[in-house]
């Protein structure tokens, strides 16, 4: 055998070495480089918030409760008498940072904690579990990534409003301790879970197709019906009928409304949830619903009594303001003019006729102007959608007649829930720490008696 014979098996397996160290090097190449490129893939598949949208949010959100504090405060606190001054600006204070506080704690578990029950949203999200700075928001627009914090943020600021709302129908005549009970449990088993019904994906109306797209139902309507629910249950201020009850400061008054309607740009381009065309299609509607109202009040008014006033003003500005809400970002401008007209001669009949007739003291007339606009509203977005009138038009398959059923369904079962509970919960308030102070707390005012202190100094 020749030398070079005896060398051929280590010869092949040298190559056979080689080619398998190439190859193992080949491969190990190809890891590092397809290793990053996986890494970019998967970075670029989740979700990023957008900083415009974020800084939209925020900025909406602070608009919001701008609305309530000092908006809301001070334009209840014009409409009484100068003796419950401060008891309407502590009520509305301290409901604010109550409703915050049970917001955090279950609240934003039963309206979006994820769960796929129609009427609440389940213990998911109980005291904000899992909810971190770098978590986005399952919010029901398609597509919209915001941080999940700025989203709770921006929906607390709802939940803390709306039973701020509810104190106008029974202002001077109930106690301090009465509205905090009261509150406590309405936001719990009334409005949680009205606002998961309406805005959460397996929500029940929302499976419906019910539009609203800032709050018609969920914050109006709801407020209103349990208003006027208070107001019957509560009864009458003493010396209702035969006392002078007129507003102690129609500029306070003027001052807290040009408040909400400033807050108000957060409370309807916000519920777009981004900053695009949707955003600014609900602000010029904000702008044209509450002009429109503004002038139809003042005119009827004027015909109706000769005289326009501030007070007359004031109630068209909030009462187109409610009736834009839930079509905000639905309908068209020219439509917004209409509905926010239409919806503020309603108002007016109801304040000045139905009230009177039947004989209940909504001291504020939250249910005249919120419950009632609140109704015209949600039932007109069903008409004013339509892309015949101005609007972005109905879901592929739905009619006009079909989607204003599908709103009047909405409305009925909100009136429904919110009248029924609400009852129930005013007789437990009712039982446990009694609604009314005395005639002669009454009497002397709330100030005094409830906060011992007194706006003005004479």
């Amino acid at each position: 055998m020749k030398i070079s014979e005896s060398f051929a098996p280590l010869a092949r397996t040298a190559v056979l070495g080689a080619l398998a160290l190439t190859a193992f090097g080949t491969l190990a190449a190809f890891a590092q480089e397809t290793a990053p490129a996986a890494a970019d893939a998967a970075a670029a598949a989740a979700p990023v918030p957008d900083k415009g949208d974020t800084t939209w949010m925020m900025l909406s959100t602070i608009l919001v409760l701008f609305m309530a504090l000092p908006g809301l405060a001070l334009f209840y606190g014009g409409l009484v008498r100068a003796k419950n001054m401060l008891s309407v600006l502590m009520q509305c204070t301290m409901i604010v940072a109550t409703v915050m506080i049970i917001w955090v704690l279950y609240g934003y578990s039963f309206a979006f904690g994820g769960g796929t029950s129609p009427y609440w949203g389940g213990l998911g999200k109980l005291f904000l579990a899992g909810v971190t700075p770098d978590s986005t928001a399952a919010t029901f627009s398609e597509g919209v990534v915001i941080p999940e914090l700025v989203f709770i943020c921006f929906q607390m600021t709802f939940a803390c409003i709306t039973p701020a709302l509810i104190i106008g129908a029974f202002a001077e005549r109930i106690k301090f301790s009465a509205v905090l009970l009261f509150v406590v449990l309405w936001v719990t088993f009334v409005y949680f879970p009205i606002a998961h019904m309406v805005w959460d994906a397996s929500g029940l109306l929302f499976g419906w197709g019910a539009l609203d797209f800032a709050g018609g139902t969920v914050v109006h309507i709801n407020a209103g019906i349990a208003a006027l629910v208070g107001s019957i249950m509560i009864g009458k201020r003493s010396g209702y009928g035969r006392d002078n009850m007129a507003p102690h400061s129609m500029t306070l008054t003027m001052v807290g409304a040009s408040i909400l309607w400033v807050g108000w740009f957060g409370f309807n381009a916000g519920s777009n949830l981004e900053a695009t065309g949707g955003a600014a299609l609900a602000m010029i509607n904000t702008f044209t619903a509450t002009a429109g109202a503004i002038i139809a009040w003042v005119g009827i008014e004027s015909l109706a009594r000769g005289k326009a006033s501030m007070l007359g003003a004031a109630s068209g500005m909030i009462a187109g303001l409610v009736a834009v809400t839930p079509a905000a970002g639905l309908i068209g401008p020219v439509g917004a003019i209409v509905l926010g007209a239409i919806a503020s001669a309603f108002c007016y009949y109801f304040v000045t006729v139905v009230k009177i007739k039947a004989g209940y003291d909504d001291s504020l007339d939250v249910f005249g102007i919120h419950g009632i606009g609140g109704i015209v509203g949600a039932i007109g977005t069903g008409i004013f959608a339509s892309a015949s009138l101005g609007g972005i038009g109905y879901a592929e398959g739905v009619t006009m007649g079909g989607q204003v059923w599908t709103q009047i369904l909405a409305v009925l079962v909100t009136i429904v829930w919110c009248g029924v509970i609400s009852a129930i919960l005013y007789k437990v308030v009712d039982a446990i720490v009694g609604l009314r102070p005395t005639v002669e707390a009454e009497s002397q005012g709330l100030d005094l008696t409830s906060h011992g202190e007194v706006a003005y100094h004479s």
